[in-house]
C-alpha cells in the first residue's frame, strides 16, 4: 500500500480518493473548499491539507482531479502548488480532463524537479468513479505508469499506458468526439421515433440488440425518451472538453465537422438552461 494525496474532491475525485483509502491506502486530501475535505476525512479517516503543496510533501504518489487547465496549473505549479512539495522519486497522476499541451508542460517541470508524471484522464462519469469502474487512458514514460498502475485500480476497471505525455488526453479526446455523435445520433433517432408514433422503449429494446447498439442505448436512451437529464456528466463540462478537442483539431488538421456541429448544439441546450443536464439532453433541442 502507498503513501498517497488527492487534490480535488468533486463529483469524480470524492469517490476516487475514497476508494483509495478503501483498498488501504494512506490518505492525504486536498480541496479548494476545505470544510469538503474534512468532510471526507471525517467519513473515510486519513488527513486533509490546507495546500496542495502540504498535501503533497512525503507522498509516493499525488493525485489530482480538478476542472480544466488553469485549475490544474494553479494545484501544481502555483504559489502553495503540489510540485513544491513532491519528493524526488514521486509520481503525479493527473485526471483532469485538460489539453496535450498542459500535459506536456507539467510533465516538463516534474522532470526538471526529479519527479515523474502521467496524464490520465478517465471516462465512466460519475456513476464509474462512485462504483470505481472507471476507464483510465494513459500518457507518460513507462516506468512511472506501471508503479502508478496498482493505486489507479483501485478505482478502476481498466487502465492501459496510450503513450508518450499527452497521449492519455488525446485519447481522451478521441472518447469525447465517439460521445457526442453517438449521443446526437440516439437523440435524432428518439425524435424521429416519437414523430413517427412509435413505441420508443419497444423500438430502443429491439435495436440494441443489433448494430445500432451501443453504451449510450443502453444507459440513456429510455431517460431521454422520459426528459430525465439528471445523470452527471453536465452539458457545461462537456462543451469545455468539446473546445479542447476541437484547439487541438486545428493544431494537428483534422477535420471534425460533426464535434464541431454538435458543440453548437451544446450551445443551444445551455441557452435553453440546461447547462447542468447530462451530455444525453441533445434530444431536449429537438423536441422543444
Amino acid at each position: 500500500m502507498a503513501k498517497v494525496a488527492f487534490l480535488g474532491l468533486g463529483v469524480m475525485g470524492y469517490p476516487m480518493a475514497r476508494h483509495l483509502a478503501a483498498k488501504g491506502h494512506e490518505v492525504t486530501v486536498y480541496n479548494r473548499t476545505a470544510a469538503k475535505a474534512d468532510k471526507w476525512v471525517s467519513e473515510n479517516g486519513g488527513r486533509a491539507a490546507r495546500t496542495p503543496r502540504e498535501a503533497a510533501q512525503g507522498q509516493e504518489i499525488v493525485f489530482a482531479c480538478v476542472g480544466n487547465d488553469d485549475d490544474l496549473r494553479q494545484i501544481t505549479i502555483g504559489e502553495d502548488g503540489a510540485f513544491h512539495g513532491m519528493a524526488k522519486s514521486a509520481i503525479f497522476v493527473d485526471h483532469t480532463t485538460a489539453s496535450a499541451e498542459v500535459a506536456r508542460e507539467l510533465y516538463a517541470a516534474a522532470k526538471d524537479k526529479g519527479f515523474a508524471f502521467v496524464d490520465a484522464p478517465v471516462s465512466g462519469g460519475q456513476a464509474g468513479a462512485e462504483n470505481g469502474v472507471l476507464t483510465v487512458m494513459c500518457g507518460g514514460d513507462a516506468d512511472a505508469y506501471a508503479k502508478a498502475e496498482p493505486a489507479i485500480m483501485s478505482f478502476a476497471r481498466a487502465s492501459r499506458l496510450m503513450g508518450e505525455t499527452g497521449a492519455g488526453q488525446l485519447t481522451k479526446m478521441i472518447n469525447q468526439i465517439c460521445i457526442a455523435g453517438l449521443v446526437q445520433g440516439l437523440a435524432e433517432g428518439i425524435h424521429f421515433g416519437k414523430k413517427a408514433g412509435l413505441d420508443i422503449e419497444a423500438v430502443l429494446d429491439v435495436i440494441s440488440k443489433g448494430a445500432a447498439g451501443s453504451w449510450q442505448m443502453e444507459n440513456r436512451g429510455k431517460t431521454m425518451n422520459q426528459n430525465k437529464f439528471d445523470f452527471g456528466f453536465a452539458v457545461d463540462w462537456m462543451r469545455k472538453d468539446l473546445s479542447i478537442v476541437l484547439g487541438e483539431a486545428r493544431k494537428n488538421g483534422a477535420s471534425l465537422p460533426v464535434t464541431a456541429l454538435v458543440d453548437q448544439f451544446y450551445a443551444d441546450v445551455q441557452k435553453m438552461g440546461g447547462s447542468r443536464w447530462d451530455t444525453s439532453s441533445l434530444i431536449a433541442r429537438l423536441d422543444k
